[in-house]
């Protein structure tokens, strides 16, 4: 009689269980691909942030940027080319509107002062974002130098 590892023999039963190791493994990468990408999934508007010694944004010549803006009397403004006019938050989504579908290349900047509070910019940055731009510059004076 052989006794090797393909002659089992008679005695050999049919094995009843699942192997669940390679179930943990795919479930355990899985985990820890959720743990890292959970804290990005926060809800926010996507904004770059300048930096204090930015460089100017290089724009094509034939678009002209679109400027809203927010005074430090928290009233909102757009500016297209020369004028500026006062507008209410829904009056500047569709004019954005209008412009991004006549042109859907338009830069679009934020320009607010200093004194105004945060949550008026957000609000200024979310009512965007809805509009349809996909990136959002903020326009910052460069820091005066003191000597």
């Amino acid at each position: 009689m052989m006794h090797g590892p393909f002659n089992r023999g008679p005695h050999r039963k049919p094995m009843g269980e699942i192997n669940v190791v390679p179930f943990i493994d795919v479930m355990l990468v899985l985990l820890v691909i959720f743990m890292i990408t959970a804290p990005m999934m926060t809800q926010g508007v996507q904004v770059e942030l300048p930096k204090v010694a930015s460089e100017p944004i290089d724009t094509p010549e034939d678009s002209e940027p679109l400027i809203a803006s927010i005074n430090s009397d928290g009233d909102y403004f757009l500016s297209i080319g020369d004028g500026e006019t006062p507008l209410s938050l829904d009056e500047i989504s569709n004019k954005v509107i209008a412009v991004l579908q006549r042109k859907p290349q338009t830069p679009v900047m934020v320009k607010g002062d200093r004194n105004v509070p945060y949550g008026q910019v957000v609000t200024l940055m979310s009512t965007l974002q809805v509009a349809g731009v996909p990136n959002v510059g903020l326009i910052s004076d460069p820091p005066s130098r003191q000597q």
